[in-house]
């Protein structure tokens, strides 16, 4: 058992835990909780710390061993947590790697493409409902924030196993290539004339969505389709990007279930 936060392997957990550069230079990422362990491939998975008194409760005990893991004092595994209430196991993850033709698995495939996007719990929300909603894929600009967050990867609830992603250095190349393969974008935007729900999203769709304070940059906005708005009442003028998203993709599944 391992007690102090002077350990190597500890000190190098912390570091993937705060620092992005750390986890890309490692190809990692950490997940906190059971739920995210007993969901994770074990292939995936590197590494597995659990705090003394969760291993003695015998949870997930025959999965634990199968994997490559360490036993924290229930002092120091507080210490390394990034969670106010840790549940005493989490998992160093092999990062996942996607291309652009792993996502046209179907016939008439749905994205979210996102630029800019900053809030952590923004994205890992939108990550959760892609999937809840059949989303097939979801694009990134390198400005977006980084999806192994460990924010981010509370708030997908698991779905950052399953939903296909990848950053773009050039946004409007992949909006081509999309364009390319007979996908319509549409932009969220406040210029938009038509509502979301007056449009046809059982073809090929994809959404995008820009930056919570500034929205779509003009370039991107001007390259897509069709801009689109949703309705608002009172004096609200724009939804919160996760918000938007998930009303959109939403609205994408109903029609695809007719």
């Amino acid at each position: 058992m391992i007690t102090a936060a002077s350990n190597q392997r500890v000190k190098n957990l912390v570091n993937l835990i705060q620092k992005s550069k750390a986890r890309r230079e490692q190809d990692v990422f950490i997940t906190e909780g059971i739920k995210m362990f007993q969901e994770a491939e074990n292939d995936k998975i590197k590494e597995v710390y659990v705090s003394e008194s969760f291993y003695e409760k015998g949870m997930a005990r025959e999965k634990i061993e199968q994997c490559n893991y360490e036993i924290l004092s229930d002092d120091l595994f507080k210490k390394v947590s990034d969670t106010q209430t840790p549940q005493g196991i989490l998992c160093v993850m092999k990062q996942y790697h996607y291309k652009l033709e792993d996502m046209f698995q179907k016939k008439n495939p749905l994205f979210l493409i996102l630029e800019d996007i900053q809030d952590p719990g923004n994205l890992g929300t939108m990550v959760r409902t892609a999937e809840g909603a059949g989303v097939d894929g979801i694009i990134m600009t390198k400005g977006t924030v980084d999806i192994y967050n460990p924010k981010t990867i509370r708030s997908t609830m698991g779905s950052v196993y399953r939903m296909p992603f990848f950053y773009t250095e050039d946004l409007l190349d992949v909006m081509k290539q999309l364009q390319e393969r007979n996908v319509k974008l549409y932009a969220a935007h406040l210029k938009g004339e038509q509502f979301y729900h007056e449009m046809d999203f059982k073809g090929a769709t994809a959404f995008l969505i820009g930056n919570e304070g500034n929205g779509l940059k003009d370039e991107i906005a001007e390259n897509a389709d069709v801009y689109m708005k949703i309705p608002m009442q009172g004096k609200v003028e724009s939804l919160n990007a996760a918000v938007a998203s998930v009303i959109l993709m939403y609205e994408a599944a109903r029609q695809r279930m007719n």
